[in-house]
């Protein structure tokens, strides 16, 4: 089963593109290890997604999730983020 990252943003964080991409970085080097979303709390179009976050207890963005474990708050760099991603595989 593949490895679970969520990536909680907003669109008016500066940081957060940056968690995004890091997370597309793995998704590249990883390949179907893992799945990736990028949640976004403020699209009013889906509720849900603040509630999701509101259930990990997230108080700041960016915040990576892997397998529901609150992993990173803010942008990790690319090797940070695979290292941790390589560490439960």
């Amino acid at each position: 089963m593949a490895i679970k990252v969520e990536v909680f943003s907003t669109n008016s964080c500066p940081h957060c593109p940056a968690a995004i991409d890091a997370a597309q970085v793995a998704k590249d080097k990883l390949g179907d290890a893992i799945d990736v979303e990028s949640v976004k709390i403020d699209d009013m179009e889906h509720p849900e997604n603040r509630q999701r976050a509101i259930d990990y207890q997230i108080m700041a963005v960016p915040t990576v999730v892997i397998d529901g474990e609150v992993s990173f708050i803010g942008a990790p760099s690319d090797a940070e983020l695979i290292e941790k991603l390589e560490s439960l595989l």
